[in-house]
């Protein structure tokens, strides 16, 4: 052998052997070592089957702690040194194992610290913690008799092969495990559905299983893939707004802890992504992790920053592999599902049979014991003196009585009849004898009732588990479809950006340059040169665009809203052309030539606009020749808006001294269309939902919810909605609101008008006792409410009243008390169509198409150290 380990073949050829000896080449030697090894990790260790859901070790304990079974709680360190007699493995493997099968809460019924998986805390020794097989499991897992056996790893014990699981355990626990060149990951799905999905594949019924995690959270399963390779699901924590000033984490992904998750934010915090003052870890049974974010920061963007930054979000690849033959195959969990319940089938199947052999046996004896004590057989027996005697005797005597028998008598039946004892033979009751025979009878007819309706039998098995085992045990994961998060748009400026315009720097570290804006290390600069060059790349601390730049600032990728106006010199002695355009998709780190390529060409006048805005400038020629126009004005509005790689309209092909702003412009964007989809229970501006209306800046929503909080708010595309939400529209400040509420202290229905006195700001509309609730909410003008009275005993039913709101009570204050309805009982209040009302009409806008676009709130206008000097046009 060399050095590094690999065999010097040719050595070994040459070398001479001793008579006797073979020559064996290590190479093929490793070769099959690795396919045994390979083979043994994947069927004896990390790859559950697919008959029974265990893996070698999984089932080993389960076989152990039936053995151990006496109804009491054994110490986890007794059965896991049991669990060594069939497992050649150390005591630390099978402890682990257990652990997790008992974290599962499904087949072992723990007592003591067995840890916490919300919060990662490891659970005690084992010889602290004790444990007993379920009833779930005692019911679902064993069956002695159908079960097959097999020798343990020294020959001293028998072991299952498979355990005859009646029950689709595999999916319900979940599975994780990687062998050599294959993995498993199969996520748990709630027990409940389980069995519903189970029950529709026996009646032929179409069903979906998706993912339920023990951490609860909220899953988008859209990609789920019935768990095959390729499929993905996302996982997030979740968090709700407590107040401005802190959010509370009630429930964590799968896959994560509340420390990690922890420590996940702190890490988020410290890289300057989000802003966190403090975070407060209150977790006991459920989870309650309070974070505390400064005054001015929005906590709708704080947790959609959450989402994109930190582990309250996460991805999981599922890849369902499972053992069956011997043979890893990949299935997808559907497909395991109809497996597991037509094993289950099987199952019963065999203990139904199993048990009909049993009671015919039973009915078959208790005949003959009938027979042979009713007839006093046994009296023919005293003059026998052989043990064949005896037996022919019996045979004989019994003949005359086995007509109606369904088998024939044996020797071994006659034996147990000679077994019977005096004191039994003297208390014989024929009348009991012939009413458990019935009984028997009564009994073998109706287990070949189950046999003959087989699946009828196991829906009915699967309905009793069900009924049995399945309080408790409801979705924990919320699934809901994800709205996608740019980072971009919810990371904290946590950095300032600066530029050395003459000799062409940008980045972070230039502290003695000029400042240009504030912006976060995952943004995008966007950056234009004297020279015509532009070029989109990436926040660094310092990077060399080109000399001479005249214009740096944030990039928005998708941005139609911002609009570049530019004028440029083509070439030496060239024409001059004005042009208008967005950028809206570039190659990073790629210069682009705004010109038409042309070396000395140069930029005469530039301006971003970020609003469209088009200003009007003046041009001034150089005096040559017969020129007799030496001035004029242009207005940029006059210029349609094309892409960058456009030559643009000749402006003159005169040489030009120079262009002055005369006018700032007004933007040329009209008011933009905002979207609500209640799919995602979020605005959008891609025409996905309900259509909100046309916003201008001053526009604002008004918001709504069941506990009577009404609110008006900016249309920012990062707000997030209650669950409970009931209004949602465009605000107009002059339509007043009608509510109807239950007043809990006067126990009495009131209703009033009013308009929203105090813009951004929350208010409830009812009153504070805890019994008060909001029952009815219009927006319309003119709304019309029905009263359903409640029938009182010994009286007509009072006839439905109809209240026209606009007359009964006029417009008060917010918080006002307003008129009561009525002093009866009601049932039910609806509301009807309003009445006609012609709203004033609003001066039309034009379509236009936009993007997202991040709106400022005022803190970030407040907040801003200087204004942006970037924005104001470029003259040279």
């Amino acid at each position: 052998m060399e050095e590094n380990g690999e065999l010097n073949e040719e050595h070994l050829s040459n070398n001479e052997h001793h008579e006797g000896d073979s020559l064996t080449r290590v190479t093929g030697m490793y070769k099959d070592w690795f396919l045994d090894y390979a083979s043994y990790v994947i069927l004896e260790r990390a790859v559950p089957a697919v008959e029974d859901g265990f893996k070698p070790v999984q089932r080993r304990i389960m076989h152990s702690l039936k053995e151990l079974d006496d109804g009491r709680y054994n110490k986890v360190a007794n059965v896991v040194g049991h669990t060594m007699q069939y497992h050649p493995h150390g005591d630390a493997s099978i402890g682990d194992a257990m652990v997790q099968i008992g974290q599962k809460d499904l087949l072992i019924d723990t007592q003591g610290n067995w840890g916490n998986i919300l919060t990662g805390d490891s659970a005690a020794a084992s010889r602290y913690i004790e444990a007993r097989l379920s009833k779930f499991a005692l019911d679902v897992v064993f069956s002695p008799k159908i079960t097959e056996w097999q020798l343990s790893y020294d020959g001293r014990k028998k072991e299952p092969v498979n355990l005859p699981v009646k029950f689709p355990l595999l999916l319900a626990q979940g599975a994780e495990g990687i062998a050599v060149g294959l993995s498993t990951k199969i996520m748990p799905h709630n027990f409940n559905e389980l069995i519903d999905a189970s029950i529709k594949h026996l009646k032929g019924q179409r069903f979906k299983l998706f993912p339920d995690f023990p951490t609860a959270g909220i899953i988008d399963v859209t990609n789920y893939n019935d768990g095959l390779r390729g499929g993905k699901i996302r996982v997030r924590a979740k968090v709700e707004s407590l107040n401005k000033n802190t959010l509370v984490i009630k429930e964590i992904p799968f896959g994560t802890n509340t420390s990690s998750l922890i420590d996940s934010i702190l890490k988020a915090n410290d890289k300057g992504k989000i802003k966190v003052k403090k975070i407060e870890d209150n977790t006991a049974a459920e989870v309650e992790i309070l974070v505390h974010i400064p005054s001015g920061i929005s906590p709708d963007k704080t947790i959609d920053a959450l989402y994109a930054f930190t582990a309250c979000e996460s991805s999981i690849s599922p890849l369902c592999c499972i053992i069956e033959d011997n043979k890893p195959i990949f299935l997808g969990v559907s497909e395991v599902l109809k497996r597991s319940t037509d094993n289950t089938v099987d199952l019963l199947k065999q203990e139904l049979e199993i048990q009909l052999n049993e009671l015919e046996e039973q009915w078959h004896f208790s005949c003959l014991e009938r027979i042979f004590i009713e007839n006093r057989i046994y009296r023919d027996i005293e003059e026998e003196e052989t043990w064949e005697g005896v037996i022919s005797a019996i045979d004989k005597g019994l003949k005359p009585h086995t007509k109606n028998l369904k088998r024939a008598v044996t020797v071994e039946d006659i034996t147990r009849l000679t077994e019977i004892r005096i004191k039994r033979i003297s208390k014989f009751d024929l009348d009991k004898a012939k009413q458990h025979i019935e009984s028997l009878e009564d009994k073998i007819a109706e287990t070949k009732n189950h046999l003959d309706h087989l699946i009828d039998f196991a829906i009915d098995y699967f309905k009793e588990l069900k009924k049995k085992y399945g309080k408790g045990r409801e979705r924990q994961s919320e699934i809901r479809i994800f709205d996608d998060i740019e980072a971009t748009k919810v990371v904290i400026r946590n950095t300032k950006l600066y530029v050395n315009r003459e000799e062409g720097f940008v980045g972070t570290s230039l502290r003695k340059d000029e400042y240009v804006t504030d912006c976060s290390d995952i943004d995008d600069i966007i950056v234009f040169t004297k020279k015509g060059g532009m070029m989109v790349t990436k926040v660094d601390s310092k990077t060399f665009v080109d000399k001479n730049i005249i214009h740096v600032a944030v990039f928005k990728k998708k941005d139609k809203r911002t609009t570049y106006n530019l004028i440029y010199k083509d070439g030496r002695g060239g024409a001059s052309y004005i042009k208008r355009f967005n950028v809206t998709s570039i190659t990073r780190d790629k210069m682009y030539d705004l010109t038409n390529g042309k070396t000395s060409s140069d930029v005469l006048y530039f301006s971003a606009n970020p609003n469209g805005e088009a200003e009007v400038i003046t041009v001034h020629l150089r005096q040559s020749g017969s020129i007799k126009k030496l001035k004029w004005d242009l207005d940029f509005a006059d210029v349609l808006i094309k892409g960058r790689a456009s030559k643009g309209n000749i402006v003159t092909k005169y040489p030009v001294k120079r262009v002055e702003l005369k006018e700032k412009g007004l933007s040329t964007l009209k008011p933009r269309k905002i979207w609500f989809d209640e799919v995602v229970q979020r605005l959008n501006v891609d025409e996905r939902g309900e259509l909100l209306g046309e916003f201008r800046a001053e526009d604002m929503l008004l918001v709504a919810n069941q506990r009577g909080v009404v609110k008006t708010i900016l249309p920012d595309l990062n707000t997030r909605f209650d669950d409970d939400m009931i209004v949602l529209e465009k605000w107009n400040p002059k339509k007043p609101i009608s509510v109807i509420y239950y007043e809990g202290e006067k126990e009495r229905y009131y209703t009033k008008r009013f308009l929203i006195e105090n813009p951004n700001k929350e208010e409830l509309i009812i009153t504070e006792h805890p019994k008060s609730q909001l029952e009815l909410m219009s927006t319309d003008w003119r709304p019309v409410v029905e009263i359903e009275f409640a029938k009182q005993r010994g009286k007509d039913q009072k006839p439905n009243e109809h209240i026209d709101v606009e007359n009964f009570i006029a417009i008060k204050g917010i918080k006002a008390l307003g008129n009561q309805v009525t002093s009866l009982k009601v049932r039910n209040i609806n509301a009807l169509d309003p009445l006609p009302y012609t709203e004033p009409e609003e001066q039309p806008v034009a379509e236009i198409e936009v993007v997202d676009e991040e709106p400022l709130t005022t803190n970030e206008v407040d907040s801003s150290p200087e204004k942006d000097e970037s924005d104001q046009p470029t003259l040279f």
